[in-house]
């Protein structure tokens, strides 16, 4: 799968070997810088890196990065998902929700079919239709994540007993 996790853009030039090897070095190099920010921030309590940057530096990254990877590259995957996070953490719920999207039908791809990391992704994108009230994907989006936490977990946890009591509340 490794050539589907560093998938190129598709165009009638392909990027030379180069280009992809410095935009690799870009991608890992804003990734560290991202997590240092982000230690920053919760260190000092927003004070020294507003999120509205680090959102920026999410999206000035996605952007750069979008000209040579393809969506479902994992450099860009792990970037979406700091955006999501960012975004989740200010309670944009639309900005969320739509990285999520992007995000969901790679992780299927890349993890097995009952990987824990796709029924999170799944039961945060049930939550954000939900509190968008769109009820029929969030339904959908959190039947998806029961039914893969009921494999991993066994279909007796607590843990998907409260996720169907959520269901039922809403």
């Amino acid at each position: 799968q490794d050539k589907e996790k560093l998938e190129i853009c598709k165009l009638n030039d392909p990027p030379s070997a180069e280009t992809i090897k410095d935009m690799i070095k870009y991608a890992r190099n804003v990734i560290e810088e991202f997590r240092r920010a982000k230690h920053y921030k919760y260190i000092l309590c927003l004070t020294l890196i507003p999120l509205v940057e680090l959102l920026e530096i999410c999206e000035l990254s996605l952007d750069k990065m979008g000209a040579v990877f393809e969506d479902s590259n994992v450099y860009m995957l792990h970037m979406m998902y700091q955006a999501m996070g960012v975004c989740l953490y200010v309670q944009d719920w639309e900005g969320a929700l739509c990285y999520g999207q992007k995000i969901i039908r790679p992780y299927s791809k890349h993890y097995p079919s009952y990987s824990l990391n796709v029924a999170s992704m799944w039961l945060k994108l049930g939550r954000l239709y939900m509190a968008l009230k769109n009820r029929t994907a969030g339904v959908k989006a959190l039947k998806r994540a029961i039914a893969i936490m009921e494999v991993a977990h066994g279909k007796d946890h607590p843990y998907i007993s409260e996720i169907k009591k959520e269901l039922e509340d809403h």
